[in-house]
């Protein structure tokens, strides 16, 4: 088999791009990043040093960047959901909204995580304040773009919502969406019950006990 992807099953960017080969039933070879595994770490630091996960391997090419990578699979192993419209101003929306998921979700809960593993110079009550301040806007902002959506782009599941399951499912375990967003709350339960991220969640649970924050008990 010549596509593997590299990365780590707790990981959201991971997840990210599992979500898009669940999606269309793309055969593949997982190698996960682990101690228990040096030969996959030895061969994924050797193909990307910058220390990010995931990477597509496909034969002799290198794929990093969980969006590129999603982009790339839809190129080289079309199927039947197409997470990205042809249509060029229609790719661009959803291109917005794969950006918006990852800056201003992710990346703010990741914050909180990130102080709570001493990897900020800030104390794990102003890492998670800052998370909070700043997914407080993001749930705002997503709830009013969800009125009349099944999905974060309308009807059709595209890469922006590859992006927003892991997301919002780690989102909410470091700042809850609020009752007050309903549209958003749904559209997570949505989410956690579409197949593909369901097998993603599954195949992370053993790993709950490393989110740094708590895993609640719950999802």
């Amino acid at each position: 088999m010549s596509l593997a992807l590299y990365g780590h099953p707790f990981s959201s960017y991971t997840q990210k791009a599992l979500v898009a080969l669940y999606e269309n039933d793309i055969p593949f070879e997982f190698r996960c990043i682990s101690p228990d595994e040096p030969q996959h770490s030895a061969d994924w630091l050797q193909r990307w040093p910058l220390r990010k996960f995931p990477v597509l391997v496909d034969g002799e090419r290198s794929i990093v960047e969980s969006s590129i990578i999603i982009e790339y699979l839809q190129i080289a192993y079309p199927g039947p959901v197409q997470l990205l419209p042809t249509d060029p101003m229609a790719a661009l929306q959803v291109r917005c909204l794969d950006r918006f998921f990852d800056l201003h979700v992710m990346d703010a809960m990741q914050i909180a995580v990130e102080a709570a593993l001493k990897r900020l110079p800030i104390r794990n009550e102003e890492g998670l304040a800052i998370a909070t301040e700043r997914l407080e806007r993001a749930y705002a902002w997503l709830e009013g773009h969800l009125a009349g959506k099944t999905w974060a782009d309308g009807d059709a599941f595209t890469m922006a919502d590859c992006a927003a399951a892991p997301s919002l499912f780690y989102a909410d375990w470091t700042y809850r969406i609020p009752e007050r967003c309903p549209r958003l709350r749904a559209y997570r339960a949505r989410l956690l019950d579409r197949p593909s991220f369901a097998r993603a969640v599954d195949e992370a649970r053993p790993f709950r006990s490393y989110f740094p924050l708590g895993a609640p008990d719950r999802d």
